[in-house]
């Protein structure tokens, strides 16, 4: 197994995950905060969307597909107060989006060599992530450690346990 192929399979156990975390809740639920001062799933859905696409942008021009007009802006420090239904899109919404998304990421993991993980990051990423393949391994760390704050959130909603 080479990195290429390494990365992919680490990319599947958030997917399961997530879609499991998510699939029996509504809309209104993805609107539910964990504590005061949390972001809720509405958020940290459109957050993890915007980072996958930038970070993969910004390493493989040209390879991830463009998000709705504003989308990004929709997910930064100054929006997550917001509880407003209005200002998030649908579970579907997001759904599509992230797969949307995750299939460019593996179609651009896909075109490199183990010699182009190795190269350095763009400047302003190398701080937290020094390589390109650190980038890629990034996305499945960056969805499940916000996966498990949407574990406690289907506690309080009287969800099951998942896992």
């Amino acid at each position: 197994m080479n990195a290429t192929e390494a990365i992919k399979v680490s990319m599947n156990t958030p997917n399961m995950i997530v879609e499991s975390y998510l699939g029996d809740l509504t809309d209104e639920d993805l609107l539910v905060r964990p504590v005061d001062g949390a972001n809720h799933i509405a958020w940290q859905l459109g957050h993890l969307i915007a980072a996958e696409n930038g970070m993969i942008e910004g390493i493989c021009p040209g390879s991830m597909p463009a998000l709705p007009e504003g989308f990004k802006d929709k997910y930064n420090n100054d929006t997550c107060g917001s509880d407003n239904a209005d200002d998030f899109l649908s579970k579907d919404e997001y759904l599509n989006l992230a797969k949307e998304q995750r299939t460019a990421t593996l179609a651009a993991l896909e075109k490199l060599s183990d010699e182009d993980l190795e190269k350095p990051s763009p400047e302003e990423m190398q701080k937290m992530f020094p390589t390109v393949g650190v980038i890629f391994m990034m996305q499945p760390t960056h969805w499940i450690m916000h996966a498990g704050q949407w574990a406690i959130i289907r506690r309080k909603l009287g969800k099951p346990p998942l896992f």
